[in-house]
């Protein structure tokens, strides 16, 4: 275990008595967006997960770790998952379990309404058939109970075949287990701003699951750092998403022995950049993806990164953070997902790029 995991670990002793696998993970930049910044009116810095080296990176890297460390655990060889077609996590999970030597057998649900062949096939869809994943079709989308029986079965039938699996359920029945991933990563934010001699005034989250934004709040709040942790919702409306993420961060703290100091003020939800609904582009996804991509070359995907950025602009354009504040932005990846939504970015007569005619020169 690197040196720096080891001390990270060390403020949160709870933590390490959770098995976990080695998938590669690396302490990712804490890099300042001064340009971004600038514009904004604030100081700004990116939490770049997006940079973790398993097959483009991402914020599932960490909750896998803890995930697929339990299935190690029981001895299972076959990974189940279920996601979006163009999830971040059904990718990320295939390529743990070819680093590991396991079969990862994934489930594409139907939730986003695009009759669009790029969409279906490019991007994340691309990669997990590279690496190999057995693909199955759910055409339920915001069925989650559905979705995750379905994958019950799915199982059922690798038991039959001779396989060990090991299901990852998302729904609000099962144990949020990759949370300690994010509860980590809060560890590891800190410790980098300790040591630039500096701490936010604020963090802004994607908030979908609530692994990620419940992990984060309550591993922040278990080391007694205070900060304000804006989850932006990428999925369902501010009312139910503050359910969800009150009830997550309470099982994640469990897990914890309690560690954690949590009251009702600390759960933070924002939906004012949700509509029209998961993984459907609005005009402030599409300038927060062109404004972070030409000011600072940084690049963010339509469903969360992208979104993200777009609810922490608006929650500086309302006053909710103020001028001069000081703002951690946790970048989750996605990058593949880009690919995916080209013709929503850049589309028929768009001026955002510039195409040359055929044998043309840029001058």
């Amino acid at each position: 275990m690197p040196s720096d995991r080891l001390a990270d670990i060390e403020l949160l002793p709870e933590l390490g008595r959770h098995p976990r696998v080695d998938l590669g993970l690396i302490r990712s930049g804490l890099d300042p967006l001064r340009r971004l910044g600038d514009s904004l009116g604030i100081t700004l810095y990116a939490k770049r997960d997006d940079t973790q080296p398993l097959a483009m990176g991402g914020n599932k890297t960490r909750q896998l770790e803890y995930y697929l460390g339990l299935g190690a655990e029981q001895g299972c060889d076959t990974v189940l998952i279920t996601g979006a077609v163009q999830s971040n996590f059904v990718r990320s999970t295939t390529a743990a379990a070819r680093r590991l030597g396991w079969h990862a057998l994934v489930q594409l649900e139907d939730r986003v309404p695009k009759n669009d062949p790029v969409y279906a096939a490019s991007g994340n869809v691309l990669l997990s058939q590279l690496l190999g994943a057995e693909i199955h079709r759910f055409p339920e989308g915001e069925n989650e109970a559905g979705a995750d029986a379905n994958l019950d079965r799915l199982a059922e039938q690798c038991e039959q075949r001779g396989r060990k699996p090991y299901v990852i359920h998302l729904g609000m029945d099962s144990q949020p287990i990759g949370a300690l991933g994010y509860v980590y990563a809060a560890l590891e934010t800190w410790r980098q701003f300790q040591d630039l001699g500096t701490m936010p005034d604020y963090v802004v989250i994607p908030s979908g699951s609530g692994l990620t934004h419940g992990g984060f709040l309550v591993g922040a709040r278990a080391i007694g750092w205070d900060v304000p942790v804006h989850g932006i919702c990428v999925r369902r409306a501010a009312e139910l998403q503050s359910v969800r993420i009150a009830t997550r961060a309470a099982e994640i703290n469990a897990m914890l022995d309690n560690r954690a100091t949590l009251t009702p003020q600390d759960i933070l939800v924002d939906d004012t950049t949700l509509a029209p609904g998961y993984g459907r582009i609005n005009d402030a996804v599409s300038s927060a993806i062109r404004r972070a991509a030409r000011d600072e070359a940084l690049l963010l995907d339509p469903v969360y990164s992208g979104r993200t950025m777009a609810g922490l602009i608006s929650l500086v354009e309302r006053g909710l953070i103020e001028p001069g504040a000081s703002v951690a932005f946790i970048h989750t990846g996605g990058t593949p997902a880009i690919f995916a939504y080209q013709n929503d970015l850049v589309p028929e007569g768009s001026e955002n790029g510039e195409v040359l005619p055929q044998g043309s020169v840029a001058v």
